[in-house]
């Protein structure tokens, strides 16, 4: 009698929607909720899981965080969330896109949404807030 078996790592996507505005590049987006887990497997149907991690990634640069488990498990029953700063640890500083605009010198910046630009613009594109120009 064969048995066949196995220890997979899985990963799923949290069905989870919260538009923030990033600590990290300062832009609007969204929080996206991953749940990772080893699971044991026999016959191909899972039998078991365990080891559950919680992570967030952002829509807009990228950052990687872990989420505190209480706040995970709660968004893995579908309840209604809100994830806060003080739920998150930072694991990876994500890269954002106006790096190369910070490289290049003048730009303008929204202080309402954080948005950067190095076009001439007067007014924000994504808000419509005027925009303050920076040398950073």
């Amino acid at each position: 009698m064969f048995f066949f078996f196995g220890i997979n790592n899985e990963s799923h996507k949290l069905d989870f929607h919260q538009t923030i505005i990033c600590r990290i590049c300062g832009r609007y987006g969204s929080y996206e909720v991953y749940m990772n887990c080893l699971v044991f497997s026999l016959f191909l149907i899972p039998l078991f899981r365990w080891n559950r991690k919680y992570y967030v990634k952002t829509s807009c640069c990228g950052s990687v965080y872990e989420l505190d488990p209480a706040i995970g498990k709660r968004i893995a029953r579908g309840e209604s969330v809100s994830i806060e700063d003080n739920n998150l640890y930072l694991l990876q500083k994500g890269s954002s896109q106006n790096d190369s605009l910070h490289a290049a010198g003048s730009h303008k910046r929204c202080p309402n949404c954080g948005y950067t630009t190095d076009d001439d613009f007067s007014y924000c594109p994504k808000c419509g807030a005027k925009l303050e120009e920076s040398d950073d």
